[in-house]
């Protein structure tokens, strides 16, 4: 097995251990099938995506629930900002370490004890709220617990995904993870407006929390000989640096890192911008936030299934989502009434999804197993980390300016940086990662990042 830091292979070459492991699982289908569902056919990462369907829509309950609730306690969507960036604050200052831990660690086990741990949170919380005692420090506590937990999670379950399907299956059960992920905030949603509605927050609390028990069902159900195990790395000085070292030598990595950074800093803060459209320009209530979070989804759900039904990421193509989904958030800024606005929240979700997909998957493809822990780490440190500092100063323009400016400034900031880092990739990214039996490597291409079976 390779030693992860790039020294047995050429420049520009990723090491073929990757492949050399999807022997390993005699459920794998031969070759890496295609089709949209195709990673399904594996038992292990079907329970897995039994389970996560379950959580994901008791975690979207719970977001649409707290935003709401931290909105009805202050009125300000400053509030709501800073309980986003609390819940991501852990990443930002401890996501490396979680890198190094989920290397370090079984995955499996590791992921029984954080989905547990999630689930707890969302019990207290709910005790909190139906006990009528809840006040906001309490939701801004959860809120970082939570992101405490996540900081191991995180990494955790995105490189267990490897271990379950194989390289050949990788990009099609990235896809179709984000394709889970958004079902479930098409429906979780829903079921909170009229939860909110009908009971108030606290049952949707207790329904997310109860919720984690399908997740641990999957894991202690799978047949673990027909994983691809990646030896844990023993514990060693220098892991960390090791992690950012690697990245920062390879191109492939280093720039769609950048890339999601800048968009999740400043172009995913809907919870802040949605609430405050609903409230001061709409003049909404909990059942229109569910509605418009739900739009998003639906644009979501498209774009993860047609990321799955392509099977290989693209440069160009992660290039022009970003572009797309920043020019589009300026022009829903200022669309004039409520049914173009909605309208145009689909296509905000097929493009920003795209951008996190493809970003993930050509990042996954393109690190060693070894490292894949720490890799992760920093993609998701990068992409949600940033939300405490672009959350608040988001919320606090949007409170000082308005819902409209305050979306439109997001937008105008992803702009800026999609167009600056697609100079960059025109100059230093001609490279194509070929996926193959032969090995993974990238080669002279035209920006382009497949894979084929």
């Amino acid at each position: 097995m390779s030693t992860g830091n790039g020294a047995d292979s050429a420049p520009g070459h990723i090491s073929t251990s990757t492949t050399r492991s999807a022997g390993r699982n005699p459920a794998a289908p031969p070759g890496g099938s295609r089709g949209m569902f195709s990673s399904l056919k594996i038992r292990n990462y079907r329970l897995f995506a039994m389970g996560q369907a379950v959580s994901n829509t008791g975690t979207w309950m719970q977001r649409i629930a707290q935003d709401w609730l931290v909105l009805s306690l202050t009125g300000s969507a400053s509030a709501v900002g800073i309980t986003i960036a609390l819940q991501f604050l852990p990443m930002m200052l401890f996501g490396l370490y979680g890198g190094v831990l989920a290397d370090r660690l079984a995955k499996r086990p590791l992921l029984l004890a954080t989905q547990s741990a999630m689930g707890l949170t969302g019990v207290a919380l709910a005790a909190l709220t139906l006990a009528g005692h809840v006040q906001v420090w309490h939701v801004y506590l959860a809120a970082f617990l939570l992101g405490l937990v996540t900081v191991v999670d995180n990494p955790a379950r995105q490189t267990f995904v490897s271990e379950m399907v194989g390289p050949a299956q990788l990009a099609n059960a990235v896809s179709l993870n984000s394709a889970n992920f958004q079902s479930a905030r098409l429906v979780g949603p829903a079921l909170a407006g009229v939860l909110i509605t009908a009971v108030g927050s606290g049952w949707a609390f207790l329904l997310n929390g109860l919720s984690f028990a399908a997740p641990l069902a999957g894991l202690l159900l799978m047949r673990t000989n027909e994983l691809h195990p990646v030896q844990p790395q023993p514990r060693a000085k220098g892991q960390l640096r090791e992690g950012l070292r690697y990245v920062a030598g390879r191109p492939e990595l280093i720039w769609p890192i950048v890339l999601v950074g800048f968009i999740g800093t400043f172009g995913f803060n809907f919870p802040i911008w949605l609430s405050a459209f609903v409230e001061d320009v709409f003049h909404g209530d909990a059942g229109t936030y569910g509605l418009f979070n739900t739009l998003i989804a639906a644009g979501s759900l498209a774009g993860a299934l047609l990321a799955a039904r392509r099977g290989h990421s693209r440069l160009r193509l992660l290039v022009a989502a970003a572009l797309v989904f920043s020019a589009l958030l300026l022009v829903t800024a200022f669309a004039p009434g409520f049914s173009l606005f909605a309208a145009l929240l689909v296509p905000i979700g097929i493009f920003g999804l795209t951008v996190n997909v493809t970003a993930n998957s050509s990042v996954q493809m393109a690190t060693d197993p070894e490292m894949r822990g720490r890799v992760m780490a920093l993609f998701m440190m990068v992409f949600t980390g940033g939300t405490p500092i672009g959350a608040p100063l988001v919320g606090w323009v949007t409170d000082t300016y308005g819902a409209r400016i305050g979306m439109a400034a997001g937008g105008a900031v992803s702009l800026a940086a999609a167009a600056v880092i697609a100079v960059i990739l025109s100059r230093v990214g001609n490279l194509r990662l070929s996926v193959s039996r032969r090995g993974v490597a990238f080669v002279p291409s035209r920006q382009t990042l497949t894979t084929a079976a």
